[in-house]
């Protein structure tokens, strides 16, 4: 059985091996998969912090940002919780063939570095906090 810590680390761990592959999508102009893992990257990090704060290490299996982080001692701001509202478009259950290619159409290299920046804001954040 893993300790709490180990738990951590393994989201931890997946959530900097997602932050690398999103560098190779963008380079490659796959905005969308970018996106998506970029999802992925923010519910690792929020799962991890929601190991730390409870007693059990198994998170719910849920993907809704907030909801997750609702369930940790995060304190983020209203722009911050706006964000991660907005990131939730770009979970899995959304991604059905028409809504997906009307994605690919609005995410060019602009709007994707755009979020991704932010990403990579909150990424470093939830890190720092653990």
């Amino acid at each position: 059985m893993l300790t709490k810590e180990e738990h951590i680390k393994y989201w931890v761990d997946t959530a900097k091996k997602d932050w690398r592959a999103i560098q190779n999508m963008y380079k490659s102009k796959d905005y969308l998969h970018a996106l998506f893992f970029a999802h992925l990257v923010l519910e690792k990090l929020c799962k991890a912090h929601w190991v730390k704060d409870n007693t059990v290490n198994t998170p719910p299996k849920i993907h809704n940002l907030n909801t997750i982080v609702d369930k940790t001692k995060l304190q983020l701001s209203e722009e911050d919780r706006n964000f991660f509202f907005n990131m939730n478009q770009f979970q899995l259950e959304r991604r059905y063939p028409d809504y997906k290619n009307e994605m690919y159409k609005k995410y060019k290299a602009v709007q994707t570095k755009i979020i991704l920046d932010q990403v990579d804001t909150l990424r470093k954040c939830l890190l720092k906090s653990l």
